[in-house]
């Protein structure tokens, strides 16, 4: 018999810790097979909660520790004083080979300090990026990198593409993903010069990757390529709009949908459509980004999220362990190498 997956948690990370963090652990356990998870956190905390919750306890072994990262802390800080902390330890028992993965809803940059510093970065990678899938109009988008690294080169962008693909396969379950790099405009002269470097170098790739071109802001949520490639400033600018303009229209659909009495009987009798539209755009159930690029399975759930969305975040560790995520990459990324793709290689070396 196959041994369980074992998944590192961060059990004090989050708004809501440690109680969504059980909760989403106990859903996560309904939702997946042959998953075990090393629980760090106070245990005096966490031990009633999952008194609770049966199915968790049953899939969970408690790592006490009393430390945790304030969601305010700076990465500097928290590398340095925070080797204690919940979300250190976890990382530790990826790097020891305890657990296959992590998940945390604490700081985002201590997380990728933290993990940057103790599980290294793939070979060949110069810059880990966090990716994260958004809803369009067919299905879903991967966008990276979503804030990791706010100047990016060629060869970054390039790397990204390639993280992103793998991810699209492993996460959306796509079997040749198309990847378009974010710019002002899809004609070849446009945009600054590491775009179009990063262009070029997919154009002529080796790699079976479908490599669309360029792609403006609204291909985003038009869905035009599966995978958009950006640098992190402008990654987590659209993501941020992204986010705000749903909330707009989920409140001016709401708002609209209560204004009158009629309208509250049209509400009524539009359910079913309305119930669907709240699924598509529930962000719980995007939730979990990866910080790919690292030596270990890393996914960062959002701090505010509830039990559902952990649960997620779980899930998505959980596929990418079990669909080779990083083997994958470093397979692509060496195919990349052996073709003497010079900007490449100055990273890599």
């Amino acid at each position: 018999m196959a041994m369980n997956l074992t998944v590192a948690i961060d059990g004090m990370g989050g708004d809501n810790a440690p109680d969504m963090i059980v909760a989403g652990i106990d859903m996560a356990c309904q939702r997946l097979d042959g998953v075990d998870f090393l629980l760090f956190g106070d245990e005096s905390l966490i031990s009633p909660l999952l008194d609770r919750f049966p199915d968790a306890k049953a899939h969970c072994e408690i790592r006490h520790t009393e430390e945790a990262v304030s969601s305010d802390a700076k990465p500097s800080v928290a590398l340095r004083s925070g080797k204690n902390t919940s979300m250190r330890l976890a990382i530790d028992s990826v790097k020891s080979g305890e657990a296959e993965a992590i998940v945390s809803a604490g700081n985002t940059g201590a997380l990728m300090a933290m993990a940057t510093v103790v599980l290294k970065t793939l070979p060949g990678i110069d810059r880990p990026a966090i990716a994260a899938s958004l809803p369009n109009m067919k299905g879903q988008t991967v966008m990276l990198d979503l804030g990791a690294n706010i100047d990016c080169d060629a060869a970054n962008l390039v790397q990204f593409a390639v993280m992103g693909e793998v991810f699209a396969r492993a996460e959306l379950g796509l079997a040749q993903p198309s990847i378009g790099l974010l710019n002002v405009g899809v004609e070849g002269l446009k945009g600054n010069e590491a775009v179009k470097e990063a262009a070029a170098i997919l154009q002529s790739s080796s790699l079976p990757i479908k490599f669309y071109g360029f792609v403006e802001g609204d291909d985003i949520g038009k869905g035009t390529v599966d995978v958009v490639v950006t640098d992190g400033f402008t990654g987590n600018v659209a993501l941020k709009t992204t986010e705000g303009m749903v909330m707009l229209v989920a409140s001016q659909l709401r708002n609209a949908l209560t204004s009158s009495l009629i309208a509250k009987i049209g509400a009524l009798f539009a359910g079913g459509a309305l119930s669907r539209f709240r699924n598509k755009f529930d962000p719980r159930r995007y939730n979990g980004a990866m910080l790919v690029g690292l030596n270990g399975i890393c996914v960062k759930s959002h701090g505010g999220t509830d039990a559902f969305g952990f649960a997620h975040a779980v899930e998505v560790a959980v596929n990418l362990v079990r669909r080779d995520f990083n083997e994958v990459i470093k397979e692509d990324l060496s195919r990349l190498m052996e073709n003497k793709e010079p900007e490449l290689r100055s990273v890599a070396n």
